[in-house]
């Protein structure tokens, strides 16, 4: 099995470290990985996302956000049952990008769930899946995943 040069998440994990979580407010984010396709792996939208610029930090924070389409009624039940996993309701986020597909849901409202986390594939996959299973109980929908991190400098313009 290969050793992870940054420690593994065991040790992040049980870390005494008192380095601060990202904050979701900040100003500088920048979405450095999203996915919009049920089809498409959290693995291979991660490879992507270390690669291409903005490029996504593997051990830093992420804020992850969940963008849903629920009945409106359910909106409110939706935001509990997610709080309970650290999830906050965030702010409306456009989704032009996304290639016309819009699944119907009557009186859909869009609904942003958010936590601050370290990402990885396999929690990425298991975040997807839940959020799923969280809309579909309440009659809403999924419309993708994307994950935030602070804008980094670009060494090639200084």
């Amino acid at each position: 099995m290969a050793k992870s040069t940054e420690g593994g998440w065991f040790r992040r994990l049980f870390s005494r470290s008192t380095a601060e979580r990202l904050d979701p407010t900040r100003e500088d984010l920048v979405i450095v990985a999203s996915c919009f396709d049920d089809a498409q792996a959290c693995s291979a939208v991660l490879e992507d996302a270390a690669r291409t610029p903005p490029v996504w930090t593997a051990a830093s924070d992420v804020l992850l956000r969940h963008h849903l389409l629920l009945p409106a009624h359910e909106v409110e039940d939706a935001a509990a049952v997610a709080a309970q996993d650290d999830y906050e309701v965030g702010p409306a986020a456009e989704l032009s990008d996304i290639d016309g597909y819009r699944p119907h849901v009557d009186d859909g409202v869009p609904l942003v769930l958010q936590r601050v986390q370290v990402l990885d594939a396999l929690h990425c996959s298991q975040e997807r899946s839940r959020m799923a299973g969280l809309a579909q109980r309440r009659g809403g929908a999924v419309l993708g995943w994307d994950a935030l991190q602070p804008a980094q400098a670009d060494p090639a313009s200084g």
